[in-house]
């Protein structure tokens, strides 16, 4: 008799341990999905703002310097999520800089005067901007790359 009442105290503790110990543990699937959330908003804010004047530039530019805060602040307990969160804020700053820079470098052949001097500031813009949107188009790739990445490990099983 003895033995029955202390299985059945065991047996709920046990069992409340059990719930408590997965409800703290997220799953790979939740982590995965709170990951491409933040990383589907900073996309989606490059897509909208394509080919946009220099303020929405220099916005777009803040925009994703806080889509890059906001994953870095994540707290992701899979090793392999932490790599790509890492991967994702690094693409996420160069982008956001390198649009920082080409909207600058717009800003300044802008407002250059139609001299000899203007034209050397518009020629050194135009430079600027290329550079700044190459940086940009080669973080593209390696944003399409680690989604990539990222899909295909969230789909693999448990």
């Amino acid at each position: 008799m003895f033995i029955l009442s202390k299985y059945t105290v065991i047996f709920p503790i046990s069992l409340s341990i059990a719930f408590l110990m997965t409800a703290c543990n997220e799953s790979k699937v939740n982590q995965c999905q709170r990951l491409m959330e933040v990383v589907n908003k900073g996309t989606e804010l490059i897509d909208k703002n394509k080919g946009q004047q220099v303020i929405t530039s220099i916005q777009l530019s803040k925009d994703l310097q806080a889509v890059s805060k906001e994953i870095e602040e994540q707290n992701f307990k899979d090793p392999k999520l932490q790599e790509f969160q890492n991967r994702f804020v690094k693409v996420f700053e160069t982008v956001s800089k390198s649009i920082a820079q080409a909207g600058q470098a717009l800003g300044s052949a802008k407002v250059a005067k139609n001299s000899s001097e203007g034209r050397v500031k518009i020629q050194k813009a135009r430079g600027d901007i290329d550079t700044a949107l190459t940086a940009a188009a080669n973080a593209a790739k390696q944003l399409d790359g680690a989604a990539s990445d990222l899909n295909k490990y969230c789909n693999q099983p448990e």
